[in-house]
Order: structure tokens, then sequence, then C-alpha cells
């Protein structure tokens, strides 16, 4: 499809019109001090992959209810100081994967630490981590689990988990806690937004064609999944707009942005129909740190940049954690 969304001068100026809850920083706060009442219980496991160049350890931290969380720490191969941390998190659908897939950073020097989510991970690759916590009727998918009450809400957990991540990749003795930078596409990206609102003391974050931004605009905007989920469940429940709306934005990565205290590169496609360009323009647009860059691709959909902003990144990222 060819562009379909605001022109880009307008899209440069654009602003959502997600309304920020007065008890936004109430709920968070709320939110992860009942998860750090939890022991983060971070154990990593060496395990054999087979790779000569990288060290792997499976990990399970404790994350939201103190419910067991999976993830990969990948090590260049016989690092013995403490080492600049990338956290990953991943696309909506995806889990964990094997270990030789998370290759990247490691290889630029970089701990690596990729969070697996929870209930994902049957779509384009493998997850380890269930998710215990269940739902009133939803439609199928993600988005619409727990959409009634935004402290029963499916991403209130998976936000908290990014958090609870952070924490445990930093516990370990080969992680630099004061050079660390969350990263992310798409679900990924969003999930990157949330921690740059939640942790205030990352050093970078690099959020692509970010998912879970500009609520109210997205899922009128699109009839793409995810987003189209939100419509498909208000179309069979009547009336429940309004709540729905409330509950979501507590979870819009626009009001995570207007909190981001690091630097950030975002990207953004413009013929992307799954997250549309105004609503990666709205987070970028309300990003706080005046340190911000955006890497426009005029002419892709949903797969945004691709290696290319995966090599804007390696040229991005170290100037930010290397000093």
């Amino acid at each position: 499809m060819a562009l379909f969304d605001l022109p880009l001068p307008e899209l440069r100026a654009y602003r959502s019109a997600s309304g920020e809850p007065e008890d936004f920083d109430a709920f968070w706060t709320k939110t992860l001090d009942e998860a750090r009442a939890h022991d983060l219980d971070a154990r990593f496991e060496p395990v054999p992959t087979g790779l000569s160049t990288v060290d792997v350890h499976d990990v399970t931290f404790a994350g939201f209810g103190g419910h067991p969380v999976k993830g990969w720490l990948v090590l260049p191969a016989g690092a013995e100081e403490p080492l600049p941390l990338v956290v990953e998190f991943l696309g909506y659908g995806g889990g964990r994967g094997l270990p030789h897939t998370h290759l990247l950073w490691a290889s630029a020097g970089f701990a690596h630490f990729v969070m697996d989510t929870r209930g994902q991970g049957s779509g384009w690759s493998a997850g380890s981590t269930p998710d215990p916590v269940g739902s009133a009727p939803s439609y199928p998918g993600f988005l619409t689990r727990g959409i009634e009450d935004p402290y029963e809400y499916y991403y209130r957990r998976v936000f908290t988990d990014a958090v609870r991540a952070v924490e445990a990749a930093r516990s370990h003795p080969l992680t630099d806690a004061a050079r660390t930078a969350a990263v992310g596409a798409s679900q990924g990206g969003g999930i990157a937004l949330a921690a740059a609102g939640l942790v205030p003391d990352l050093s970078a974050v690099a959020p692509d064609v970010p998912f879970l931004c500009d609520f109210p605009r997205a899922t009128t905007l699109t009839d793409r999944e995810p987003y189209r989920e939100v419509g498909h469940y208000l179309k069979t429940h009547r009336g429940r707009s309004e709540q729905a709306a409330r509950t979501l934005a507590y979870f819009d990565g626009v009001h995570f942005a207007a909190r981001g205290r690091a630097p950030a590169l975002f990207s953004v496609a413009l013929e992307d129909q799954t997250c549309p360009p105004s609503t990666v323009f709205a987070a970028f647009n309300a990003y706080a740190h005046a340190d911000k860059q955006i890497e426009v691709y005029d002419f892709n959909d949903h797969e945004g940049g691709g290696p290319f902003q995966e090599a804007a990144r390696l040229r991005w990222l170290p100037q930010r954690l290397t000093t």
C-alpha cells in the first residue's frame, strides 16, 4: 500500500490526543512496588550451544506477581570485565527462540539480554514463559486480555516483567548497570518505551516501528492486526469503548515517552499499516529527552528499516554505551 497516513511534515508536528490518567505515576509505582516485594531470584545457567564466539546463559527471574520469566544472556566468549548491556524485548507473538538467533549485540562487544514475553511464543518463534493469570472474555490475541480493568490488563504484567528483566540483567557480574540500553522492534519497541518511562537511569533507548503507541488513533486508523483486536472486541462488547480507552491509557507509549530520560533512536516506516507512522511520531514527538533521533523509511511497511536499521543502531548505540 502506498502512503496512507499524514504527510511527513504533518507527522513531524503531530501530537496524540491520548489523555494521560491523573494517577498514571501512582498506578505504576504501586505496580512495581508490588513486584519488588518478591525476591528477584535471578538465576543464570550456562548452556552448551556449539557456538565458539559467545557464552550463553539460560535465565530465570521473578517478574510480575513473582511469576518465573525466562530469558537469554548472551556474552562475548571469555568476557572477564563488566560489559555495556543491551536488553531486548520481542515482537508480538514471538518468544525468545534459540540462542544462536541472538548474536548481533554480543558480536559487537555487548552483553545482550533477551526477555521472553509471557504467554507468547507460538507465532514466529518459540517461547518458554507461561502467563498464569487468566482474564475475562477477550478477542483472540493479547491486546484485549483484561481490558476491562487496568489492574487486570495483560500489558501490566508484561511491562512489569520488562522492568524486572532490566534489574535481573544488571545483577549479573559481567554486565555494567551504568551502561544499559533498552531496544526492540514493534511490540518490543513499545515495551522498550515502557522501560524508558519506568527505569529512570537507562543510558539509551532504541524503539523501532513501536507498537502500543497512541491507542486512540491506532485503533481507529488501521484495520490490520493486532490493533484491530480492540475493534473486534468492542464490536461484540458494545458500550465498552470508554472503559477500554481508560484502560489503554495506562499503557500508551506516548505517556511513557513523556517520561523518557535517556537518549533515543526511533525508526518509522511511512507505509506501515501495522504501526501507523502517526502513532510512532506521536511517541517520538512526546519523548522527553532532547537527544532523540528518528530514522524514516519512506517506502517500507512494518519491516521498517530491517538490516539498515540494525546498522543504524550499531553506529548510534556505542556512542551512548561506551563512555
